[in-house]
């Protein structure tokens, strides 16, 4: 598991709905083990929400947060036993101009506030650095339309409108920092602590506290 969430740092996050094709760099992430991680969705067992934890290697498991955010995970264990890993950010590459709409809906669809003043939310958006559309669970789930129908989507086939391709041959492999994960305290000290957030030092795309 913590093998894998630094072997996914680099890689390709792709949607190709057929309208436009959006990529981006993964730069950061949080490993979540099964029942013996507390602050894992998998601490219960298995449930209706979280059945796609215990499903194959390479699986997307999506959930939804206050009813606004979509969070996208990658499944990394083996079928039966609960792993994945939270893609926490992400540098664009590729149709910068859709994930700016894509934001955009997501926050007309979502917040009364920019319901209220769509102009304004647009603007907002417009001024956004690139760097910053997709920092952060909720903000690249939006850049990228996830969607809880998402959820069990295999990541792993090429064909599929939302997949993962590998860090080009070509592209360094990149220094990776670590640290706790973000918003578990719930789970007592000892798993609060664990070093399991991983990030690439220096993306301008990190998120909250830009990695530190």
């Amino acid at each position: 598991m913590v093998a894998a969430a630094r072997e996914l740092l680099g890689a390709r996050l792709i949607r190709d709905d057929g309208l436009s094709v959006r990529t981006g760099r993964i730069v950061e992430v949080e490993a979540y083990g099964g029942r013996e991680d507390l602050a894992s969705h998998a601490r219960s067992g298995p449930t209706a929400r979280n059945a796609t934890m215990f499903a194959a290697s390479g699986e997307a498991y999506v959930y939804g947060v206050y009813g606004m955010h979509t969070c996208l995970n990658v499944v990394c264990g083996p079928a039966g036993r609960a792993s994945a890993i939270l893609v926490r950010a992400v540098e664009p590459l590729v149709g910068v101009a859709a994930m700016r709409e894509a934001r955009l809906a997501r926050g007309l669809a979502t917040r009364r506030s920019e319901r209220d003043a769509p102009a304004r939310a647009a603007a907002r958006l417009g001024q956004m650095p690139v760097a910053r559309l997709a920092s952060g669970p909720g903000n690249l789930g939006a850049a990228f339309s996830i969607k809880r129908e998402d959820d069990g989507r295999d990541l792993l086939d090429p064909a599929s409108p939302l997949r993962l391709e590998a860090r080009p041959a070509a592209e360094p492999r990149p220094d990776v920092a670590s640290g706790p994960r973000i918003g578990v305290g719930f789970a007592g000290a000892a798993w609060a602590s664990a070093p399991w957030r991983f990030w690439i030092p220096g993306s301008p795309a990190l998120s909250g506290r830009r990695g530190r």
